[in-house]
């Protein structure tokens, strides 16, 4: 089963928010944040974990776009893997560039954003390559779309 757009966007939506806040929720009191509070450290990773959903689902259309020129109209599953390399540097340098997703004060440093979204790509990736094709087993028949 090859996934829709459609339904590449709904999984990436439904699984990196859902894994993302399960582990915000528990690495957060344990990533190196330095003087900031628990709420603050809170923000900023949530603030993290939103722009990396928002910004996934912008490149699952670019994704799309290139599959169309492979035959097989997908990709191998490592590259799925190995996309955490340029989402993750596109997210850091979004990171440190703008101040539209975390405020200058709140911003994470490089150890404590390398954590959180190593942690989190891989175990996005490994649910669903596994387990979600088990637990949703009519997901693998609608084009990997949950609605």
């Amino acid at each position: 089963m090859l996934p829709t757009l459609l339904g590449r966007l709904q999984t990436r939506l439904f699984a990196l928010g859902a894994v993302g806040f399960l582990v915000a929720l528990l690495l957060t009191p344990v990533l190196p944040t330095g003087s900031s509070s628990t709420g603050q450290a809170y923000r900023a990773t949530m603030s993290v974990l939103l722009a990396t959903v928002l910004v996934g689902l912008l490149w699952e259309l670019l994704y799309h776009f290139l599959q169309q020129f492979r035959w097989e109209k997908d990709w191998p599953t490592i590259f799925g893997l190995l996309t955490i390399v340029n989402e993750g540097l596109l997210i850091w340098l979004l990171l440190r560039t703008t101040t539209l997703i975390v405020p200058a004060h709140l911003r994470p440093s490089a150890t404590a954003f390398a954590i959180q979204f190593a942690i989190t790509w891989l175990l996005f990736w490994i649910l669903v390559n596994g387990p979600i094709r088990v637990v949703f087993h009519r997901w693998r028949y609608n084009g990997g779309r949950f609605l």
